[in-house]
């Protein structure tokens, strides 16, 4: 999961551009990157961090120019971190392109193959958005003639890539001397909109995950850019969009509504917010369908994002709602966290329980979804330390059994606590007297039904059934050999570094 901001606009867009990183850092929180374009010159800015902590004002001021991209990134799936890695990717040929990527390829080691052997193109890092990088320059090389580039030339190269990648991806490139690029894959899995804003001098463009970063800034959504759709903005600040995959079907991740989205966000003409309230009103309806006589005192979220789900949960049943945990706002989502210590530690620092709202109470606490396991364990013990008389656990999400693909650094099957677990066992195992999922179903109504035009969901990581059609068992064993031996690394080199320090003590 990354967030990706891109603009071309009658003014200098790099403050602009550091307050959408700003905006879209709950999608990333392991590095951040800007690069505006001046003329043919790129300028660039990136490091591992937070957006506050890697750029400084000198580093803001070298950043000229009227256009630019920026991004924020999170590790996708099965990827260790490494500071080459953060975003925005260059490369100097055929006219010096830098891309920033949201989502996740699934064959990108067949990629890379055929650009070392086919393409005769080098990838310096294991991130796939180099892969996609390199697999853009290529086309846009194989398809333009002499320096001159068209929009003609940037489409066709564009449906080459759809022709030759797999996986999700929303994506903001610059071309020197050329303009701004956004595309998104043909089932529009990823979140990629298009803002306008009015000015004296003409309009400017802006291009984001999400609308909330467009909303602050001043711009007003046009719409999303369509799966499939090539979007391209020269330099002049001429718009020009077409249609470039061959059969293109609009299937958002359902979990962007369900976790990863900021409430405040509109995703392909459906709120974040509305839709949450619904998640709590179907949770609702089920708990007066399959539990009528659950006792429960109080109704609790986990801050943030399952509040509109409990407060809508809460009103349904005429109970009461409480905040009984209160969060550090400083702690990173604990579900991407490596090693399980660091994730219970973590838990501990991110909430704090309030002892006089479990006193002696019966409490059902509400979560937008259960992952591993790791984060409900540590709140129901939390719950039950506070003095808590009876636990009951609601997931706004149906059971997440499958890891995700497709841009989120999900766990492998082994870690995931719904993998070959019934509700009661995965109840016994994070401590709770009951536990309540979303159903499926359910949870796809609560989305589409701001939409209906939307007949489908990527919902993989609850059916196990990946929209792209090439994820095999075979495929997932990669991937989790590949998470094992980072992690066996990072242990080793943890080791190490611990054996070096008492060396160094005495």
């Amino acid at each position: 999961m990354c967030g990706i901001v891109g603009m071309v606009a009658r003014s200098p867009v790099n403050q602009e551009l550091y307050d959408g990183m700003l905006l879209l850092q709950h999608r990333g929180q392991d590095a951040a990157g800007l690069v505006t374009a001046e003329g043919s010159t790129f300028h660039m800015h990136k490091g591992p961090g937070l957006v506050r902590d890697v750029f400084r004002t000198r580093n803001m001021r070298a950043l000229l120019g009227n256009l630019g991209i920026a991004h924020v990134r999170y590790p996708t799936a099965g990827s260790a971190w490494s500071s080459a890695e953060a975003q925005p990717f260059y490369v100097n040929s055929p006219f010096g392109i830098v891309l920033g990527h949201n989502g996740n390829l699934t064959n990108s080691e067949q990629l890379k193959r055929e650009l070392f052997r086919d393409d005769l193109r080098h990838v310096n890092t294991d991130s796939d958005s180099e892969v996609l990088l390199n697999v853009l320059a290529h086309e846009l090389a194989r398809n333009s003639t002499g320096f001159h580039l068209d929009p003609d030339t940037v489409f066709k190269a564009v449906a080459a890539v759809h022709r030759r990648v797999r996986g999700a991806y929303a994506v903001v490139a610059l071309v020197a001397g050329a303009g701004l690029l956004a595309f998104r894959d043909p089932y529009g899995i990823r979140p990629l909109v298009i803002g306008t804003r009015e000015t004296d001098a003409g309009t400017d463009y802006m291009i984001a995950s999400e609308t909330v970063a467009l909303d602050a800034l001043g711009f007003s959504a046009l719409r999303d850019v369509a799966p499939g759709e090539a979007v391209f903005i020269d330099e002049d600040g001429t718009f020009r969009s077409q249609q470039c995959a061959d059969s293109p079907v609009l299937a958002p991740c359902i979990f962007e509504f369900v976790y990863l989205a900021r409430p405040d966000s509109v995703i392909d003409g459906i709120s974040v917010y509305d839709t949450r309230l619904r998640m709590g009103e179907s949770l609702a309806r089920r708990i007066e369908r399959d539990y009528p006589g659950l006792e429960v005192d109080v109704v609790m979220p986990i801050p943030d994002s399952a509040r509109p789900a409990a407060m809508q949960l809460a009103k349904h049943l005429n109970l009461s709602y409480r905040e009984g945990f209160i969060k550090n706002r400083y702690i990173g989502r604990t579900f991407i966290m490596p090693g399980q210590a660091v994730r219970r530690k973590s838990v501990r620092q991110k909430l704090n329980a309030l002892a006089a709202e479990f006193k002696g109470k019966s409490v059902l606490i509400v979560d937008d979804s259960i992952v591993r396991g790791t984060t409900s364990q540590e709140i129901v013990q939390m719950a039950r330390d506070a003095g808590a008389r009876q636990v009951h656990f609601a997931s706004a999400a149906p059971p997440v059994r499958y890891p995700n693909v497709y841009g989120i650094d999900m766990p492998t099957r082994a870690e995931l606590i719904a993998t070959s677990r019934s509700v009661e066992e995965i109840a016994r195992e994070i401590g709770c007297d009951r536990l309540i999922y979303q159903d499926l179903a359910d949870l796809i109504e609560d989305v589409r039904v701001a939409n209906p035009a939307i007949t489908r969901f990527e919902t993989s990581c609850f059916d196990g059934r990946y929209i792209t059609g090439d994820v095999t068992p075979e495929y997932l064993d990669g991937l989790e050999a590949g998470r094992n031996d980072s992690a066996a690394r990072e242990r080793r080199e943890s080791s190490t570094q611990l054996d070096l320090s008492l060396e160094s003590a005495e």
